[in-house]
């Protein structure tokens, strides 16, 4: 999976991008959608968060492709888990990471950072489709977002 987020403007309208591919078969399938005001760190959660819900059978092994350092971070370094124990309090986007979690928790899921704007061909793909969804003409509310968060 591959996934970027995008906003114009921190805040503003923003969207994300996610590719799914299969390895070793001709699988190969795009989702974005635009958003009205929001945050580049909460489209790059909640792209991972779309693409791991477009995934149909519990346990799949996944590997996460980003090139969010706070989103990769958080996992890997086991960020997210001593803030859910701590109820997310004082941190940002509480409410996409206790959804996160809920999706994260259905499969094996495996996070590697790479580096963005790097000529990395699906990377540059869902970037482009991010700047593209934010741009639409039908954005979306951002219901979880607030100033400061």
């Amino acid at each position: 999976m591959y996934t970027d987020g995008a906003a114009r403007g921190n805040p503003g309208p923003g969207g994300y991008g996610v590719i799914l591919e299969w390895v070793g078969k001709p699988y190969k399938k795009e989702f974005s959608a635009g958003y009205k005001h929001t945050t580049n760190n909460r489209m790059e959660l909640l792209a991972v968060i779309e693409g791991l819900k477009k995934l149909k059978n519990p346990g799949t092994s996944v590997l996460v492709f980003t090139d969010s350092k706070y989103v990769a971070d958080a996992v890997n370094k086991g960020w997210v888990f001593n803030w859910e124990k701590k109820a997310f309090v004082n941190r940002k986007n509480p409410d996409l990471w206790m959804e996160f979690l809920k999706v994260y928790r259905k499969h094996q899921v495996k996070f590697q950072w790479i580096k963005g704007h790097n000529d990395h061909p699906q990377n540059e793909r869902c970037d482009a489709l991010a700047v593209i969804a934010s741009k639409g003409k039908k954005l979306l509310d951002d219901k979880g977002y607030k100033p400061g968060n």
